[in-house]
């Protein structure tokens, strides 16, 4: 198993497409805290529980100050059609389609096997660096208070 990405570790620079195609880069965000919410795959039930709990609290996450973010291996119309279903309007889910899950493997949390990533959340500090990781298991939907507290600090 590849082991992810330990804490302190700088993460590799990525641009990724949100669902409406627009380009988030990582290194732009430096200077802020960002949560990297990965989520195997879009349409299945735990994942939209995941995704709609982070639209639901994106103002307690932003007054926390943190950028939300939600990921998968999906490509840009299907997070498109995905977020529309679900009534997304802050939260941005991004493509990590090609290479497919590049970016997820880069952090030790794509599953090679399966051909999707963890479920797991990673925040990210002002810096860019992995300063907590928690990985779920597949059918776990992730606890937002546990989430919520730690970016609190």
């Amino acid at each position: 198993m590849i082991q992810p990405i330990a804490l302190g570790t700088l993460l590799p620079d990525v641009t990724l497409k949100d669902q409406d195609g627009n380009d988030v880069t990582l290194s732009a965000l430096r200077g802020k805290k960002v949560l990297l919410s990965f989520h195997p795959l879009a349409w299945t039930p735990i994942c939209r529980d995941q995704m709609q709990g982070l639209e639901n609290a994106f103002d307690a996450i932003e007054a926390s100050g943190v950028i939300p973010l939600g990921l998968s291996v999906d490509s840009v119309p299907c997070k498109k059609a995905w977020s529309d279903s679900m009534g997304l309007k802050r939260l941005r889910v991004l493509a990590d389609f090609w290479p497919h899950g590049g970016f997820a493997q880069s952090l030790g949390l794509f599953r090679e096997r399966q051909g999707f990533s963890e479920r797991a959340n990673l925040l990210v500090d002002q810096e860019g660096k992995a300063a907590w990781l928690k990985v779920y298991e597949i059918k776990t939907l992730p606890d937002l208070d546990e989430v919520l507290s730690v970016l609190r600090g």
